[in-house]
């Protein structure tokens, strides 16, 4: 069991209890904040505070009391799956997620996961995101490839989530993406929502959360273009949405504007190509690299290479 503590700055005051914790990335989601502040896990300036509604205030001392992980038939289960591991120390690792890995169990998925393979090496990994995500600091859709990093313990976690949410963890990705790109680079600021018609996909709406993308051309293929891609903020399907939305859809990606196996790709021409971040122990910032594309991008871009005069 570990107890956290926080403190609210000015720019939190007057926030809501599960807000202010929700921003902090101390959970999954913010009904399980409001889950462990009904079970009297939060307390407010030493007194047990049962309502979701508090409003914090700058200066209060906020202690939040994660459970460990039980026990039981429905949880992740160790699995014995390989693992690309770019870095590792006693407090995190970097991984090069292979497209097509599920990053933690959830419905229809209890096995074959990065959680499974995680648990599968036998290391601590921290609690703070639940029994489902130990480790998982940030996600990569199932498709997409390259560098994600995993926590070993809950203060370096909520570390990494502070600098997360703060803009402090530089992601770069790798896009192939249809269509010409014409200017050298662009930004993209468009709010992100659920789409009305299918709750599963995200959309550029009014009213959403505020996403921000910048692209860079890397390679023109008249086509196609090749662009690395940063992400100012960290929103459900943002890359893939944001690129849809400029009509320069991520190759491959059937659900938001690609072609099924255009280019022999087997899923959206998508890898997150490195991190960086300072390093919550050693206050060094750091830099890794997940060089290995899945083969059918790498495919794709020769492909493109050798037609192009």
């Amino acid at each position: 069991m570990h107890v956290l503590i926080f403190s609210p700055g000015q720019s939190d005051d007057r926030t809501r209890l599960d807000v202010y914790l929700a921003k902090e990335s101390l959970a999954p989601s913010r009904s399980h904040i409001q889950k462990l502040i009904g079970a009297g896990r939060v307390k407010v300036n030493g007194r047990v505070e049962a309502r979701a509604s508090y409003r914090v205030r700058t200066g209060d001392t906020v202690q939040v009391v994660v459970p460990p992980a039980p026990l039981g038939p429905n949880l992740p289960r160790p699995e014995r799956i390989d693992l690309d591991v770019i870095y590792e120390d006693d407090d995190l690792m970097v991984v090069n997620k292979p497209r097509g890995m599920v990053v933690h169990p959830g419905v229809g998925r209890r096995s074959g996961t990065l959680v499974n393979a995680l648990l599968g090496r036998g290391m601590k990994l921290s609690t703070v995101g639940g029994e489902f995500r130990p480790g998982i600091v940030h996600r990569l859709d199932r498709n997409t490839s390259g560098a994600i990093i995993v926590a070993k313990n809950d203060e370096v976690h909520v570390a990494l989530s502070r600098a997360l949410a703060s803009g402090g963890i530089d992601r770069n990705y790798i896009a192939i993406v249809r269509g010409d790109i014409q200017d050298a680079s662009g930004k993209i600021d468009a709010p992100l929502g659920r789409n009305p018609v299918n709750r599963m996909r995200r959309a550029v709406r009014r009213g959403g959360r505020r996403a921000v993308t910048r692209f860079t051309v890397i390679e023109r293929f008249g086509d196609y273009t090749l662009v690395g891609i940063a992400l100012e903020t960290g929103r459900m399907h943002q890359i893939r949405v944001h690129m849809s939305h400029i009509g320069r859809p991520v190759a491959g990606d059937s659900v938001y504007g690609g072609v099924p196996g255009e280019l022999g790709l087997e899923g959206q021409a998508l890898h997150a190509q490195s991190v960086e971040f300072v390093h919550p122990t050693t206050g060094e910032r750091v830099r890794f690299e997940a060089e290995q594309w899945p083969d059918d991008m790498r495919g794709a871009l020769e492909q493109l290479r050798s037609r192009t005069p």
